[in-house]
């Protein structure tokens, strides 16, 4: 019996689409999502019993891998003391001090409970500390679904916000600019004329999802001084980049400070955890010193604070960036060059331990604007190449892959040779 149908049949019947995240389904490639049941290093299994090499990682937060012992037994410590006090608790203090160590130029930070929550609180912060409504954000890069920010462009060129989700009111997304990404001209003709009106810009410095859209240096440091010059607060949103590329994330690995960050994904170690984070002068104006009110019953959660302490503890201990370095460095030898030597147009991108496989003409672009459609036709077949060959990628031809520790360089020959093998021509 194929259970894996069978419970995503049930799963039909009671979640929307049979999921609890869009992402998750198979609509852009075709075919029954798996259904998992558990899953322990670089291996995930599925409810048939059939186990697979994975390089989804949940998304990104997996960075030691699934099950790592030391975040289950920290999660296990945690929870046999209570599940969440929905008050302060020791290891939120001892992880904020270790992100505060970590990155540049943040004294405070504040947890809550997932991406979306952390760059909408951090939007809501940079407004209350500049008494202005404008926000800019890049063609391209995802910020979650907050009204504000789920948001296409319009035309011209520097574009109002419309919405790209139904059951958002325009008069939500009026005050979002959205510009194309790599476009500095854009950016400092925007500022110049509406500098005044604008909180922040807001930008992921790794934008990984829509493709991974590597960005210029010089762009990010145009991105820097022309917002330092009208006075408009610059957020990276590292929900992805943070302590996944760099112990200091995107600011570390490109030397370039924001006002203020996000965070997610690695820092929880694998629990709900989203954070934000800047220097104490803006951080002063969140509630209950300010007037910007944000609050969460289960922010901080002793769970989440100790997988994702546990988790960093990890990384540090093992020097897990050089690790993951070289892993990305074997990647670029191996799968790297298979598919730049191949005859089907095809690309590695990688960041750090973050990769890309760019199933189209040309140099991988910078911006979404230079995704080319016909590539997600392309990457149908390999992804169920690869799902054949019991290795799991996302289901998405404009998502990217990860690395952890758990990784090999024999399961990364392992992605090589089952890529090779199902490239589509």
């Amino acid at each position: 019996m194929n259970q894996n149908q069978t419970l995503f049949d049930r799963a039909l019947a009671v979640l929307p689409g049979g999921v609890n995240s869009p992402v998750r389904a198979f609509r852009a490639v075709g075919g029954t999502p798996l259904v998992l049941k558990e899953a322990k290093g670089a291996t995930v299994c599925d409810v048939n019993g059939r186990s697979y090499l994975d390089f989804v990682g949940s998304w990104g937060p997996l960075i030691l891998g699934h099950a790592h012992p030391e975040v289950v037994e920290a999660i296990a410590k945690a929870a046999a003391c209570g599940t969440t006090y929905g008050a302060p608790c020791e290891d939120e203090i001892l992880l904020a001090e270790h992100v505060i160590a970590a990155y540049p130029g943040i004294d405070q930070i504040r947890c809550v409970s997932s991406g979306t929550e952390a760059v909408m609180s951090a939007i809501r912060l940079a407004r209350g500390a500049t008494g202005r409504d404008g926000i800019v954000k890049f063609s391209g890069c995802y910020h979650g679904h907050s009204d504000s920010l789920l948001v296409k462009a319009g035309s011209g060129l520097a574009t109002f916000g419309v919405p790209s989700s139904s059951g958002i009111p325009e008069s939500t997304t009026r005050p979002t600019r959205v510009l194309e990404l790599d476009d500095s001209e854009a950016l400092c003709q925007l500022l110049r004329k509406e500098g005044d009106d604008i909180a922040a810009v807001i930008i992921e410095p790794m934008p990984a999802n829509n493709g991974l859209l590597l960005q210029r240096k010089e762009f990010l440091q145009t991105l820097r001084d022309e917002t330092l010059k009208a006075g408009v607060l610059l957020i990276f949103d590292e929900v992805i980049s943070g302590f996944r590329i760099a112990r200091g994330g995107a600011a570390q690995r490109y030397n370039i400070t924001p006002d203020l960050v996000t965070f997610g994904k690695v820092i929880g170690g694998g629990l709900p955890v989203g954070a934000f984070a800047g220097p104490a002068e803006v951080m002063a104006h969140l509630a209950p010193l300010g007037s910007v009110y944000q609050a969460g019953t289960l922010s901080g959660n002793p769970l989440a604070m100790a997988s994702g302490l546990a988790t960093l503890r990890a990384l540090d201990r093992e020097d897990g960036w050089s690790q993951l370095e070289e892993l990305g460095a074997y990647l670029d030898s191996t799968l790297g060059q298979i598919l730049a030597a191949s005859a089907s147009p095809a690309r590695l991108v990688r960041e750090g331990s973050v990769f890309w496989m760019s199933l189209q003409e040309g140099q991988p672009p910078r911006s979404a604007e230079g995704i080319q459609a016909g590539a997600a036709e392309r990457y149908k077949a390999l992804f169920h190449g690869l799902l054949e060959e019991g290795i799991c990628v996302a289901p998405s031809a404009y998502e990217v892959g990860f690395l952890s520790l758990a990784h090999s360089r024999n399961d990364i020959d392992r992605l090589a040779a089952a890529v090779e093998q199902h490239l589509p021509s």
